[in-house]
């Protein structure tokens, strides 16, 4: 965790809503997993009071749901807000990549070959919260390469709701989860700008598959609960 001892009130709130929004895209946590203020106090080595400033913004940013101090937890995600947050991504993304592949440069390229060889080594060891963290750190790198912070900004909080949900599925979906990376490389080593937009949106339906499964499957077990019933 951040160092926080140094921090005035205003800034450690922001700095502790920060962190725990880096963990959330990250996938640190995975749907229905509860959060206890009190504990994440612990691990800040901070009171209560920024931690349940922070839980309140992300309530607000729809990441967690707060039904009680005493019930916060990481939300599961329908398949129709999955669908809806897809399609968002793909037109966002999409415009990032092509965006990116116009003015990627060879240390561009270099930084994102360097991920997918650790991303190749953390799927082979199993280390889910790794490869989720760096599945994270190169979709963000495209709009970073294409100078667009106001796109990442808007990203940050579509990821918010995202990141646990990837996180979940990274290891069953296995090589669908980075498989669709390479042909994004490929296109920024070109600059063909169509193509890198193209190869995103292959990456986040395709890859995306092992996600949506798990969606469904989730739904139909759910289902079968409520006839039982």
């Amino acid at each position: 965790m951040p160092e926080f001892a140094t921090l005035d009130h205003e800034s450690l709130s922001s700095a502790v809503y920060g962190a725990l929004c880096d963990a959330l895209i990250q996938g640190r946590f995975q749907p229905g997993d509860r959060l206890k203020i009190r504990d994440l106090a612990e691990q800040f080595g901070t009171s209560v009071t920024p931690i349940r400033d922070a839980i309140l913004k992300l309530a607000n940013d729809e990441a967690i749901t707060f039904r009680s101090p005493r019930d916060i937890r990481i939300p599961a995600m329908s398949e129709a807000r999955y669908r809806e947050i897809r399609a968002i991504r793909i037109k966002l993304e999409g415009l990032a990549a092509e965006t990116a592949a116009q003015v990627a440069t060879s240390a561009d390229i270099e930084a994102l070959e360097t991920i997918l060889r650790e991303n190749e080594a953390a799927i082979s060891g199993g280390d889910r919260l790794k490869g989720a963290a760096l599945n994270q750190t190169f979709h963000f790198m495209l709009p970073q390469i294409a100078g667009l912070p106001v796109l990442t900004g808007i990203l940050r909080r579509l990821w918010l709701q995202m990141g646990p949900l990837i996180s979940d599925s990274y290891l069953a979906g296995g090589r669908a989860m980075i498989d669709h990376h390479y042909p994004v490389v490929e296109a920024l080593k070109r600059h063909d700008s169509a193509a890198a937009s193209m190869a995103i949106v292959d990456d986040i339906l395709l890859g995306g598959r092992p996600i949506l499964e798990k969606i469904e499957r989730g739904a139909e077990t759910a289902g079968m609960v409520v006839r039982l019933r």
